[in-house]
């Protein structure tokens, strides 16, 4: 069973930056790609970034320029760096994996961005 934790998120000013974590169990980490997701109040979830195993990189344009996502496989753990943050940026920022057909999702962590 793959858990996934997030961490970091709170409360931001406009232009502000922030850094969110997500801790996974087991020893699959390295393995596969994982992404970042985001949710606001009254709307659908959506993808913001993905980073694979190796490193490569793909954003939404709505965060490309601003967001930076990485790995540390040693420590089973993927970050999110959040910088210039705008107020649309405000949402339940949740971690994925998928394995084989199975996906599997954090509980979410809320980023609020405002003055």
């Amino acid at each position: 069973q793959v858990q996934l934790v997030e961490s970091g998120g709170g409360l931001v000013q406009p232009g502000g930056s922030l850094r969110l974590s997500c801790a996974a169990s087991g020893s699959i980490f390295g393995i596969y790609p994982m992404a970042w997701y985001r949710q606001a109040p009254g709307k659908q979830r959506e993808w913001v970034t993905t980073i694979t195993s190796g490193g490569s990189t793909d954003y939404d344009d709505s965060v490309k320029g601003r967001f930076s996502i990485s790995r540390d496989n040693a420590k089973n753990t993927m970050y999110l760096q959040m910088s210039s943050v705008k107020p649309e940026d405000t949402a339940v920022y949740i971690c994925h994996i998928q394995i084989a057909s199975r996906h599997y999702w954090g509980q979410g962590t809320q980023v609020t961005v405002s003055s």
